[in-house]
């Protein structure tokens, strides 16, 4: 019988698979030996492979390259990083490595711009496209980096006030962008996102307040999906709406030459998972090539927002099983030596699923099992393994520690958890460990935070003075 765990993989996925090879019985991670770092480092540990975060940036540019070739596509293509899926220096190095840009969505975002201007890794070239609901500070930090010179800073009109409250405060002539108020999908709870301006009012705002105000430059009309760049229709339903208003605006304007294909890439969550990247932006580059053709307009350069896609599958965290507690007949809770609610919180509020694998002993029998995190809420657990709806995991053996490991939580997870901050049942943030490879291609660790102590919690609450 085909009882091990290793069976088990193979029989329901194609495996080994680029990034995940085995050694022995032990997974491997883009030929990182995960249990080497287990034994230098301990756990919880979370881990950020650096190389990964330049990879997706340049398969993303090379498949816009022959989307364009293919399609006689005269725009250009602009690759810009979205900050709000991870905020921290050590992605901001290796992103701005590929001749990028930025995109933000707050104030202090601004600030972290201006710390890569002085750092050398933004230049006069990079394009800063300003998202979001802007006031005060927001406004005030746009308008600095504005006026301070960097002219192809490009703040995104949300709302019809923002227009105002930028020309208070930005000196001479300055370019901006109107964002597309999409239509959600029809499972959503209201209708039209709260963001953006609507398809039928983006024309005739465009004529009332920017048309004859010397003082502005439209470049660009920004579309954004919150799902994602999907094949679905909801998804080519609302690109056609889009274009076809961008259409209608480059006919009255004609310094727009830019359109913001919002919404980002799916990552891979499940070692089933398959998406035709190469085929959706061939489709999104056909259509809007047909579009501008028959309208006899010329084509938009394109811009790009990946956040997720950029960074989510660089990142990882490995834990201990520390304890079996078998609970009813069928039951049986791997507790792990952390919390799903302050390590992964989306598996907790959004119930999103990662790759998990077990870390070691794949030639050992496996079991159903639930994974339970150490906080005293009932909601801090994982039971569920994409297309398997149930975690199979080698037998717990006290013997024989076992070790699991989520893959792709690059995005999100730390801001969203509070890095740095107090988590729930003050349970300490874990390590993080940052890898990368040398001019040789050796791989390289450095530890970018230690776990937290108490020390580190009691200042947070007060306690030392």
């Amino acid at each position: 019988m085909n009882t091990k765990y290793s069976d088990l993989i193979n029989q329901n996925f194609y495996f080994p698979q680029e990034e995940f090879t085995l050694n022995k019985d032990n997974l491997q991670f883009h030929e990182i030996d995960l249990m080497r770092l287990v034994e230098k480092y301990g756990t919880p540990l979370k881990f950020t492979y650096l190389p990964q975060i330049s990879n997706n940036i340049k398969r993303a540019k090379n498949w816009f390259k022959i989307a364009m070739d293919k399609n006689d596509f005269k725009g250009k293509y602009y690759f810009c990083y979205c900050t709000k899926s991870s905020h921290f220096e050590y992605v901001m190095n290796e992103a701005f490595k590929n001749n990028i840009h930025i995109e933000t969505s707050s104030a202090f975002d601004i600030n972290i711009v201006e710390n890569l201007m002085q750092s050398g890794k933004i230049n006069k070239s990079t394009y800063v496209i300003c998202n979001g609901f802007k006031r005060d500070q927001y406004i005030e930090n746009i308008a600095r980096i504005i006026n301070n010179g960097h002219k192809n800073t490009i703040p995104i009109i949300d709302n019809y006030e923002e227009l105002d409250l930028l020309q208070a405060q930005i000196k001479g002539k300055f370019k901006i962008g109107i964002r597309i108020a999409a239509e959600e999908e029809p499972k959503f709870e209201f209708y039209t996102s709260r963001l953006g301006i609507g398809y039928k009012n983006i024309v005739p705002f465009y004529k009332k307040q920017i048309h004859e105000n010397k003082k502005l430059e439209l470049k660009m009309l920004h579309f954004f999906i919150n799902t994602g760049i999907n094949d679905n229709a909801y998804y080519w339903n609302e690109l056609i709406k889009c274009i076809k208003v961008y259409v209608a605006l480059k006919k009255e304007c004609p310094s727009l030459d830019s359109l913001n294909v919002g919404g980002g890439f799916p990552i891979k969550n499940s070692l089933a998972f398959e998406y035709d990247y190469q085929y959706m932006i061939d489709e999104i580059i056909n259509q809007i090539k047909i579009a501008c053709d028959e309208a006899e307009v010329a084509v938009p350069n394109i811009f790009t927002e990946f956040g997720s896609f950029t960074v989510g599958e660089s990142g990882g965290a490995i834990y201990q099983i520390l304890y079996q507690k078998q609970q009813n007949d069928r039951e049986k809770w791997n507790m792990i030596d952390s919390s799903f609610i302050t390590t992964l919180p989306d598996t907790w509020a959004i119930n999103k699923r990662f790759v998990m694998l077990a870390i070691n002993r794949w030639n050992d029998t496996y079991e159903r099992v639930l994974l339970g995190g150490m906080t005293c809420d009932s909601d801090d657990y994982y039971n569920s393994e994409q297309n398997m709806n149930a975690i199979y995991l080698p037998k717990y053996n006290k013997e024989k520690p076992l070790y699991i490991g989520f893959f792709n939580t690059g995005a999100y997870q730390e801001t969203i958890g509070g890095f740095g901050g107090l988590h729930h049942c003050l349970i300490p943030e874990p390590k993080h460990l940052l890898i990368d490879r040398d001019e040789n291609g050796e791989i390289t660790t450095s530890v970018f935070s230690e776990q937290q102590t108490s020390d580190d919690v009691l200042k947070i609450l007060g306690y030392d003075k």
